[in-house]
């Protein structure tokens, strides 16, 4: 990568970390903190938890598309302006009705497409999978930092000092924004950004379904966990500031398993994995009832829980990438981000009503039977080789022809194609066998 790529891979990464830091750390606490309010009540805690989701659902593809009509920056810039106001209203908070606000103005902060879209914008197109590559790490760096730091800092300083915590760190992501990201005419490019005309064929796609409301699913049952778990750590006379002492050696430990998971599967997603992983988290709900009368229990079901989760979560992206059409994964990314958000707020609303009614027991098995229906849905989605995505340049002054196509259609590695003659891009899915220094050759020979 040059000096330019870098430095947008390092700032983009710093700005997802700071901002996902921020809706990460209140997951772990709010159950225990958010007590001190006078009109505290689980249902309402569910809600606070899982409310941002429904914003961040809503507004997903609105403003990633915005971002190609002002500008990436301008976008991120309003985005994390919106984020930050919703963690000072949360932090100022004098009741839960207040909190719940603060959290839905926190979703609605959406800028994950596009950050993807200006990363995508200053980097060149082979090493573009190093870029993406650098934020995902990123991402799922800040969730174990906020799951350790996030109880230490509400012990500390409240729930309102996570919430201040939260927006200065938005605050802080403005000037690097601004001053620090790299500068870059904007490119419009199908695979990064969602495109109105494609959204309901890629809504009713047979092949996407099953995977959309699969990492609903996800999301709903993490935040189901995160409404019950610091409850039941309460309730084992563990107090919130030592909470780190469970998620700490559980996270480590998992990535270890994850990691195992990973080689086995051998660079491919086997169905019979995905299989694995969704029943491992039906096993940790249905184990994790039990869990308030021993820790080892509890970090028995927390392992399994993560361990199935992480696995979930590092390949869901992997299989829509190999699933989405060419030339569609940007639809199809917004799309499930929407699906994947508007899971995070059913989870919280479902834990909060089941637990008000029939108490944290029935929450926990309530988990264990969503899991067991959705080894049905998983059963059916198509997995296979992971596949790679290139976007190719065609010449401005150039129309190729059937023939021509053809013949790049016909090259090693190439499982897909589309021709968009309105940007003059081609967009493929190529296996491991693709040599796309032999592709633009042949590009190159159109003209």
């Amino acid at each position: 990568m040059n000096a330019i790529e870098v430095r947008a891979a390092l700032t983009l990464a710093v700005v997802y970390v700071l901002r996902m830091l921020g809706l990460f750390m209140v997951m772990p606490v709010l159950a225990v903190a958010a007590t001190e309010f006078s009109d505290y009540s689980v249902m309402l805690v569910g809600v606070a938890i899982g409310g941002y989701g429904l914003t961040q659902a809503a507004l997903q593809i609105p403003m990633g598309m915005l971002s190609d009509k002002w500008g990436r920056k301008p976008v991120i810039l309003l985005g994390l302006s919106v984020f930050a106001l919703g963690s000072i209203i949360a932090a100022m908070a004098d009741s839960m009705m207040w909190l719940i606000a603060g959290r839905i103005l926190q979703g609605a902060g959406a800028i994950a497409g596009a950050i993807m879209a200006l990363a995508t914008d200053v980097t060149r197109e082979q090493q573009r999978a190093k870029v993406m590559a650098i934020i995902g790490i990123a991402i799922g760096f800040s969730f174990y930092i906020a799951v350790v730091i996030g109880p230490l800092i509400a012990e500390s300083w409240g729930l309102a000092g996570v919430f201040w915590v939260t927006g200065i760190l938005a605050l802080c992501c403005l000037p690097l924004v601004k001053w620090a990201v790299p500068d870059s005419p904007k490119q419009f490019n199908a695979d990064t950004l969602p495109r109105m005309d494609q959204v309901w064929q890629l809504f009713t796609s047979r092949d996407l379904w099953r995977l959309n409301v699969s990492v609903m699913l996800l999301h709903m049952m993490i935040t189901l966990l995160f409404v019950q778990v610091p409850s039941t750590m309460v309730k084992l006379g563990l107090t919130l500031d030592n909470h780190w002492t469970i998620y700490l050696p559980v996270l480590l430990a998992s990535v270890f398993l994850l990691a195992m998971m990973m080689r086995s599967s051998r660079g491919r997603t086997p169905r019979s994995m995905l299989l694995a992983a969704v029943i491992m988290l039906g096993c940790a709900f249905a184990l994790l009832p039990s869990a308030g009368q021993s820790w080892w229990l509890l970090g028995a079901g927390l392992l399994i829980f993560f361990t199935g989760f992480n696995y979930l979560e590092a390949n869901f992206p992997a299989l829509l990438s190999t699933i989405a059409p060419a030339g569609q994964k940007g639809t199809a990314m917004g799309i499930y981000a929407s699906f994947q958000f508007f899971g995070a707020f059913l989870g919280g609303i479902l834990s909060g009503a089941v637990t008000a009614q029939a108490g944290p027991t029935t929450a926990y098995y309530t988990g264990a039977v969503i899991a067991v229906v959705w080894c049905v849905i998983v059963v059916g989605i198509r997995a296979g080789e992971k596949l790679k995505r290139v976007a190719l340049t065609v010449p401005n002054n150039v129309q190729p022809e059937a023939s021509q196509l053809a013949e790049l259609n016909s090259l090693n590695g190439v499982v897909e194609y589309v021709f968009d003659a309105s940007q003059n891009q081609l967009y493929l899915k190529v296996n491991s066998e693709f040599d796309e220094l032999n592709a633009r050759a042949v590009i190159r020979q159109w003209s």
